[in-house]
């Protein structure tokens, strides 16, 4: 699905559990040739919405479920494709555990593993996503303070 301003769209989703985020490493490198840590998400399926994309991907990614929180905010980057420049959003929702295991994972995957919230706003790989993980890290704080 594009989106309005001839971008590609896709949805993510970032799962809590007590403190800690799922993460993956992408089979697919950056572009230079270093391997990404990252937040799971894809593009939409036909006749699927955003948050169910950003659902399925999460369960796909990671072999996570997870219960619809909420939105969290979009990213915007481009990346290059055949020499040719192509704009990107991410639309990222936040999502409760709720079952499954890191370990069924698909095959675009390398890894996928729960990390501290504190340690992916340090380490995942592109900023725009330590930043979506910061606000996924102050909603669950609000919520637990309720």
């Amino acid at each position: 699905m594009a989106a309005d301003r001839g971008e590609e769209f896709s949805a993510g989703g970032v799962v809590v559990r007590d403190g800690e985020v799922v993460v993956i490493v992408p089979t697919r490198r950056a572009a230079d040739g270093e391997r990404v840590l990252g937040l799971p998400k894809g593009h939409l399926s036909a006749a699927e919405s955003a948050p169910q994309a950003a659902q399925r991907e999460l369960l796909e990614e990671t072999g996570i479920r997870g219960e619809l929180v909420g939105e969290l905010g979009d990213v915007s980057y481009s990346y290059q494709r055949k020499r040719k420049r192509i704009p990107k959003r991410v639309r990222f929702y936040l999502f409760a555990y709720r079952e499954g295991s890191t370990e069924d994972h698909d095959h675009e995957v390398e890894e996928a593993r729960w990390m501290p919230l504190e340690q992916a706003v340090e380490e995942l790989t592109y900023p725009a996503e330590r930043e979506i993980v910061r606000r996924a890290m102050e909603r669950s704080r609000g919520a637990a303070d309720r």
